[in-house]
């Protein structure tokens, strides 16, 4: 799920961002991304890499620089240390209206953006830079045909990809005069980089893993480029990440014992597919494609069973541990029919159907065969079975009805 957001930084200008949060599975710690120079928020890049951190349970925030993309302000008068600025005013805001970052991650000069407002971000515990330069006066051999006339007239206009940008002379004094403190970084690192970067030379990764203390991690972007424009290269490093990441974030917590019931949501647009919150757990409902769904995740009666399923397994396990029954363990595998009746008295026809679960259990350890028997006893009693054989009455109305 993607959100867009405004925030004002420090100089009180407001800011463009989209935030991801995980739209099925619990959001286990939020991320800041900051983009590539001259770059937006919405560079493919950014917005694979923020997707697929989503899908693994990270939070994640791109934002656009002073003077890029939607954010307010002018990119004449920003400079690295405006970014890095707003890169700290990033993580302020997510702080203060969800949850502090604890992952950082840069492209290009964002990199060592993130790098250097690293240490003013207590919440981080990981830290990755990808395709970024050591220093930041490394982007001035893209300005070098134009050094001399900021030097002259303090003002230039510049095409970067195409694009014209006006730059200051104070840009270039602010990246001669910035350096980033890698030795005292005290988080973990993880440099990423393409050995056939064209744009910022692989020897620059190499620059910032030697400065840097451990723990740190160097992985080879092999094949992709600067910008990472194939999709592939960019999923590859976000699933990367977020694997390493595990190592270092501490997940959030989850709110426990508070009985909020279950919410089902769908979109319309969406076909059969549906987001479950059960409790503070988020996970998918649909239906397979051979009924028409889009199969992101298992269909009602698939959770019917599970319920089934899960509740045997828990009841078998408690039963066995209460009793010192040497069990190792249960599995349950649960089938959903329908099936004819038969020899029905009270059916008008014959050919009636009704629902049947067929539960076939499977039980590791030294049993006896009764105590075999008497497993297959308590299974019958477990809480979901017998809600299940109970008569069952469903109550339905609108959410503004008492």
């Amino acid at each position: 799920m993607q959100k867009r957001i405004r925030f004002e930084n420090r100089a009180g200008i407001s800011l463009s961002a989209v935030l991801h949060t995980p739209d099925i599975i619990q959001t286990k710690a939020y991320a800041l991304y900051a983009h590539c120079f001259t770059c937006t928020k919405s560079i493919k890049a950014a917005v694979t890499i923020a997707t697929i951190l989503e899908r693994q349970g990270i939070a994640t925030l791109r934002i656009d620089f002073t003077g890029l993309g939607g954010s307010k302000g002018d990119f004449a008068d920003s400079n690295f240390s405006t970014d890095v600025a707003d890169l700290i005013d990033a993580a302020n805001y997510l702080a203060n209206n969800h949850h502090a970052p604890q992952l950082l991650i840069g492209h290009s000069l964002g990199g060592t953006a993130i790098l250097a407002a690293a240490s003013d971000i207590s919440s981080a515990k990981a830290v990755v830079s990808i395709g970024s330069p050591a220093k930041p006066s490394h982007i001035l051999h893209l300005l070098e045909e134009h050094l001399n006339t900021l030097r002259v007239q303090g003002q230039a206009e510049v095409k970067l990809a195409g694009r014209p940008f006006s730059f200051k002379q104070s840009f270039v004094d602010d990246v001669s005069s910035n350096e980033v403190d890698y030795r005292n970084l005290r988080k973990a690192l993880m440099v990423m980089h393409a050995p056939l970067d064209d744009t910022v030379s692989v020897d620059e990764a190499g620059k910032i893993f030697a400065a840097a203390m451990h723990p740190k991690s160097f992985v080879s972007l092999d094949g992709a480029d600067h910008l990472l424009n194939n999709t592939q290269d960019a999923e590859y490093a976000a699933n990367v990440i977020a694997n390493w990441a595990d190592r270092y974030i501490e997940p959030l917590a989850i709110a426990d014992d508070v009985d909020q019931g279950v919410t089902v949501t769908g979109n319309t647009q969406q076909g059969f597919l549906c987001k479950v919150e059960a409790n503070g757990h988020r996970f998918a409902a649909d239906e397979p494609l051979s009924f028409g769904g889009t199969n992101l995740g298992p269909s009602p009666y698939d959770y019917l069973a599970a319920a089934l399923g899960t509740c045997t397994v828990m009841t078998l396990n408690m039963y066995a541990r209460h009793k010192k029954i040497k069990l190792e363990s249960a599995s349950v595998n649960v089938q959903h029919q329908r099936v004819h009746v038969k020899d029905c008295e009270e059916c008008e026809s014959q050919t009636k159907k009704v629902d049947q679960l067929t539960r076939v259990i499977h039980l590791k350890g030294e049993l006896s065969e009764a105590q075999q028997k008497r497993m297959l006893e308590i299974a019958d009693r477990c809480p979901v079975h017998k809600t299940l054989e109970n008569d069952i009455q469903v109550v339905s109305q609108f959410a503004n009805e008492p």
